[in-house]
């Protein structure tokens, strides 16, 4: 914890989120530390996650979300799913007005996904600080990337209605591509190693501090006294419903010599669609993941930014499986980075699978990748770093 002389200022910082569990988490333990550091921390986000955001110690205030999480039933089309994001700002505006106009805050952070939080910090004439849990835009993002999206079917109409929304809002940042796509100071909760062109990152306004974890460990899992090996097979908490590449993954590690094997199947799947259950398997809706990785030797993760994330800070090679999202680009980078096969579900044989895991835990310059990888995920700086770096906006 920091004595620094900022945080010894009481403040009240206000966290703006949704409430998808994949953008939750990664910023959770800094609202934890600043909790800790003395502040009064208000995290607007929807009841849903309400356990989540209480536990950090920080006040819940409630702002009901309409972005289909409960479900995962997220559309196909692109700008379909970023129209829900609009629809959900829009409808979010007044609940925070309501919380937060007699009560503002000295500081806003928020979730890439929460504009609402951005028009409400620029009415209010306060400062605003931008939590990405993911890869963040790069000086050619907008001709590489988004130019793509605005030429797809439904994008002018989306444009013009956002467009309008910034108008009457009380936003004073009024240009779509400004307001959406690159904020004014954004923390980078991530390793810099995950960030596509990174080298174009505009660092006057952006940080890596990399992924932030629990300043003072995890409990919630112990690694069995006999077992040489650990696996952790995991693919997060919204792509869970693939009983059949559970059993796929049983036929691969099921037995398999001298492996403990810790699989994840989500809510969505019943043990009892797996068949019988290998001696050396343990099966849970939900694990520790954090907790486990630090003591695994292997991941097989459906390759999102939260897994990659602490797959790297842990030092463990990862099997990727990506189902969809950026995740298909997040599994091709921890290829390019030398500590990961990709393996799409179709291809996802037990065959493949445990061919995969040989090959990365037999090679030893994947270990050494890894080593590098994970000192400087670390150096970065994490919790501690991203707290300070909070508080200096408090100056």
């Amino acid at each position: 914890m920091s004595d620094s002389p900022v945080s010894r200022r009481r403040a009240h910082i206000a966290m703006v989120g949704i409430p998808a569990v994949s953008h939750v988490l990664p910023s959770l333990e800094i609202v934890r530390e600043l909790v800790a550091r003395g502040h009064r921390v208000t995290y607007a986000n929807d009841p849903a996650v309400a356990d989540l955001v209480t536990g950090t110690g920080a006040e819940l205030v409630p702002c009901t979300s309409t972005l289909p999480v409960a479900d995962n039933d997220w559309p196909d089309d692109p700008i379909a799913a970023m129209s829900l994001f609009l629809d959900d700002a829009v409808q979010a505006l007044p609940q925070l007005r309501a919380a937060y106009d007699d009560d503002p805050a000295d500081l806003y952070l928020y979730d890439i996904g929460a504009y609402a939080a951005r028009a409400l910090a620029e009415a209010q004439g306060r400062p605003l600080l931008q939590l990405s849990p993911t890869f963040v835009a790069w000086k050619g993002y907008q001709e590489e990337v988004a130019a793509q999206l605005w030429r797809l079917p439904g994008a002018d109409a989306y444009r013009a209605r956002f467009a309008a929304w910034l108008a009457g809002c009380g936003a004073t940042t009024t240009d779509v591509d400004a307001f959406s796509g690159r904020p004014p100071r954004a923390l980078a909760l991530i390793p810099r190693a995950m960030q596509p062109h990174a080298d174009q990152v505009d660092t006057a306004t952006v940080t890596f501090v990399g992924p932030c974890h629990d300043l003072h460990g995890q409990d919630g899992w112990t690694r069995p006294a006999d077992a040489a090996n650990v696996l952790l097979i995991s693919l997060g908490s919204a792509y869970t419903r693939q009983p059949e590449f559970y059993r796929r993954c049983l036929a691969a590690f099921g037995d398999l010599p001298g492996w403990h094997v810790v699989l994840q199947i989500g809510k969505y799947t019943d043990v009892g669609e797996l068949g019988e259950i290998p001696s050396n398997v343990e099966v849970h809706p939900w694990v520790p993941q954090r907790a486990i990785l630090d003591q695994a030797d292997a991941f097989v993760t459906h390759a999102g930014m939260g897994g990659c994330c602490e797959g790297l800070l842990a030092g463990v090679p990862m099997i990727a499986v990506p189902q969809g999202a950026e995740q298909f680009a997040n599994a091709d980078r921890l290829v390019e980075l030398g500590v990961a096969r990709r393996i799409d579900t179709a291809d996802a044989t037990a065959q493949a699978l445990r061919a995969a895991l040989a090959e990365l835990t037999g090679d030893p310059e994947v270990a050494r990748r890894l080593t590098r990888l994970q000192a400087e995920a670390r150096a970065e700086g994490g919790t501690t770093r991203a707290a300070d770096l909070v508080e200096q906006m408090l100056g």
